[in-house]
């Protein structure tokens, strides 16, 4: 199995509860490298540029809204078969119908606040890393969470 990479994002629910630490905890149990982390803040225009697959949907503004209501950390992950087991990792969309020990399971709110972003093809990360390393409104997560420090490894610009 060849090693490949995906992306996620911490949505502002996650960031907001102080899950930031417990969640990359999980996810580096679970195999995974993180090789790219960035705390930031969307903007709105940022949030309809991330999500325009979504545009024509009626929860288009409802989705931006929430994205922008706080930081995110996104994050470049590394292992083998990285999409389909970030995917099992994270769990169903919604969160009363993930499995048990998911994240999504374990940290998410609801539908829409549901903890973690996860790409769903491989192929959509060079755009997601490109636009997320272009946000201007970038945190030093140290600051942020001084009482909550990230793990020793984990980095942010």
């Amino acid at each position: 199995m060849a090693t490949n990479r995906t992306f996620t994002m911490l949505k502002p629910d996650a960031v907001a509860n102080g899950y930031i630490g417990a969640i990359l905890e999980k996810i580096t149990a679970a195999g995974f490298r993180i090789v790219a982390m960035k705390m930031t803040q969307l903007t709105k225009a940022d949030a309809e540029a991330f999500y325009a697959i979504h545009a024509e949907r009626p929860f288009f503004g409802e989705l931006v809204e929430y994205m922008t209501s706080g930081p995110i950390v996104s994050a470049v992950l590394e292992k083998d078969n990285a999409v389909e087991d970030f995917r099992t990792l994270i769990g169903a969309t919604n969160p009363a119908e993930a499995a048990e020990g998911t994240i999504r399971k374990m940290y998410a709110e609801s539908i829409s606040a549901n903890a973690v972003h996860g790409s769903i093809l491989m192929q959509m990360l060079a755009s997601k890393l490109h636009f997320i390393l272009q946000v201007e409104n970038t945190f030093n997560t140290f600051d942020l969470y001084k009482k909550k420090p990230l793990m020793s490894g984990f980095f942010c610009s």
